[in-house]
């Protein structure tokens, strides 16, 4: 082989040793380039959904404090309806119900709230001199208080009393109930609720066979009612008014008359027919 093209060829390696390390460095610096860029994309979208959470987080905090408000609020009436129950009925001040109902941890702004709005607004709850009390649809000492209670309700005509109210307003009503015994009736509604009445032993009396034949031989089955109203107000007596829904009577529609009505008009001077002229066509011509 020709020397000068060996020599040529030494120089051509030598100078191609030389040039790859500058463009390995290149290449580098690129890859690093995009690699620094990719970073700033991610750091924008993280920033947008750590915005989107805040605004979500917001939502949920407002959420939570309305609803564990009205929790608080729901906590305090229940423990104020228990305590009543067990016979505790002296009020307390907020500070205490927050304490025995441990609600320490509520804000000022809640706290607040409640002094102002929730308690004093709430128509379980009764406020005296910056105190609070349970508020039962019946106040009830005791068995005695109950029995009036059934009482005046029967004297009255206002009917029974529902268990849930006299538990609700008589502490340690279930031992005040068992004690009562035949005073009082128990009647259950359909939808499952008890009612009490007062057992009225002055009206438990005998009628005699002979009476109840005579009550039992009259038939008003086949008699109407407003007949039966009838003879009882001849008789004197006064008969129960609106004891049922009232019968609405039907509406009778007018019918209509076939054909357009003829409009009549009244004439006047009917005496002097036959004397008077007719002018509507002007002045008649002299004869």
């Amino acid at each position: 082989m020709d020397p000068a093209l060996l020599r040529e060829r030494e120089l051509f390696q030598k100078r191609a040793l030389s040039t790859p390390a500058v463009e390995k460095r290149q290449a580098a610096s690129d890859s690093g380039s995009h690699k620094k860029k990719k970073p700033k994309v991610e750091k924008e979208s993280s920033s947008g959904s750590k915005n989107s959470s805040e605004s979500a987080n917001g939502n949920i905090n407002i959420k939570a404090s309305s609803g564990y408000k009205f929790g608080c609020l729901a906590k305090i009436v229940n423990y104020m309806k228990t305590r009543h129950q067990n016979g505790d009925t002296h009020f307390l001040t907020l500070d205490e119900i927050l304490d025995e109902t441990k609600l320490l941890d509520i804000s000022m702004k809640q706290k607040q709230w409640l002094m102002t709005e929730a308690l004093v607004s709430n128509p379980k709850i009764e406020v005296r001199d910056g105190t609070y009390g349970f508020k039962p649809k019946y106040n009830l000492k005791d068995k005695k208080a109950l029995l009036r209670l059934l009482d005046k309700h029967d004297q009255l005509g206002l009917g029974g009393v529902l268990l849930d109210d006299v538990e609700e307003g008589l502490p340690n009503s279930a031992k005040a109930i068992k004690a009562l015994g035949d005073q009082i009736v128990f009647v259950t509604r359909p939808d499952k609720k008890k009612i009490l009445f007062y057992n009225d032993k002055h009206c438990q009396f005998v009628v005699d066979e002979e009476f109840q034949k005579l009550w039992r031989s009259v038939p008003v089955d086949s008699i109407d009612e407003e007949k039966i109203e009838e003879y009882l107000k001849k008789q004197g007596i006064s008969s129960m008014q609106e004891t049922g829904p009232k019968k609405v009577m039907p509406v009778q529609k007018r019918k209509k008359q076939s054909g357009q009505r003829k409009r009549q008009f009244k004439t006047h001077n009917n005496h002097l027919q036959g004397v008077l002229e007719d002018y509507s066509d002007g002045v008649p011509s002299k004869k």
